[in-house]
């Protein structure tokens, strides 16, 4: 079965719709060991930063019933770093490499963006719009419009002829008018949902679990949120959809494609078991001859009601 998915046609080629999601898969080296990693749709990888970046206080997961609570803190040797001794490393000719964009100005996007689109490797950009906008007192870049729509376009203008996918967190003031904003201010695809933010504390021992007190919650206790914006965005704009949150099995990758997904990334499940990727895409075929789906293209958005 013909599984392609073309994000941006000529450039943005995936040879399936499964991604890994960032801050779940290392770089991709980590996990070679368990699968071949040129066999994914593409790779977004950890998060990236211009400059190295220590990360969260420990502890940093916490299980939380049906999901994962995590603050990693974006921990990265950097960009240059990234370029100089992991890239070279991946397999960037036979699979999309997409590096995920953190700053906390738009000026390091920019930046960050034109370092990375210079690059051969990287097919594309993420940018991270749950970062911290220190010119915002610390407000998160998604949530208005206009500091998305800004961060969006600052990373579109550096990138060249890389596509940039914007990724979304459901905690802002209207996800869909948000993800009409980063359309208009150049995104070629939008990503979500990011993670959603959550406590979870030790009673016993009267603290937070995390040493950052709180972190964001991934795993199948969002997915109905995730598909739900989805849903909603895949309706409102005219770009592509990358569905992330809760994927876990074959049968979740279709659930994502039947409400408007064009993709989907892989993301806390690879913790618990690092060959779920693999699998995933093993399996992919199989369940859509299982459901009479010959086309993905001709199945996407076809939720009845």
């Amino acid at each position: 079965m013909d599984l392609r998915v073309s994000l941006v046609p000529g450039l943005l080629d995936l040879k399936n719709p499964v991604l890994s999601a960032a801050g779940t898969f290392g770089s991709g080296l980590e996990y070679m060991p368990y699968g071949d990693i040129a066999q994914l749709g593409g790779i977004i990888t950890n998060g990236l930063t211009l400059r190295p970046c220590m990360g969260s206080p420990m502890p940093r997961m916490a299980e939380t019933p049906a999901g994962l609570l995590s603050s990693v803190g974006t921990q990265n040797a950097g960009v240059e770093y990234f370029i100089r001794e992991v890239l070279p490393q991946l397999p960037w000719r036979d699979v999309p490499i997409i590096p995920n964009l953190n700053a906390n100005f738009v000026d390091d996007f920019s930046e960050l963006a034109g370092i990375l689109a210079a690059e051969e490797g990287v097919a594309a950009l993420e940018v991270n719009l749950s970062c911290h906008n220190d010119n915002r007192s610390g407000q998160r870049f998604n949530q208005n419009t206009v500091t998305a729509a800004r961060a969006v376009s600052a990373v579109k203008r550096a990138a060249g002829n890389k596509p940039v996918i914007a990724k979304l967190t459901p905690q802002i003031m209207d996800i869909v008018e948000v993800a009409r904003a980063v359309e208009a201010a150049g995104a070629d695809a939008i990503s979500c949902i990011g993670k959603v933010q959550g406590l979870a504390v030790n009673v016993r021992e009267r603290r937070a679990m995390l040493g950052n007190i709180t972190g964001g919650l991934s795993g199948p206790a969002v997915k109905p949120l995730a598909l739900r914006c989805v849903w909603q965005i895949s309706h409102a704009v005219d770009i592509p959809v990358i569905g992330v949150g809760g994927i876990r099995s074959a049968l979740d990758v279709l659930e994502f494609l039947m409400v408007g997904a064009h993709a989907v990334s892989v993301g806390s499940a690879s913790f618990s078991d690092p060959e779920t990727i693999f699998r995933i895409v093993q399996e992919l075929p199989a369940m859509c001859e299982e459901y009479g789906i010959s086309d993905i293209g001709e199945f996407r958005s076809s939720m009845k009601g």
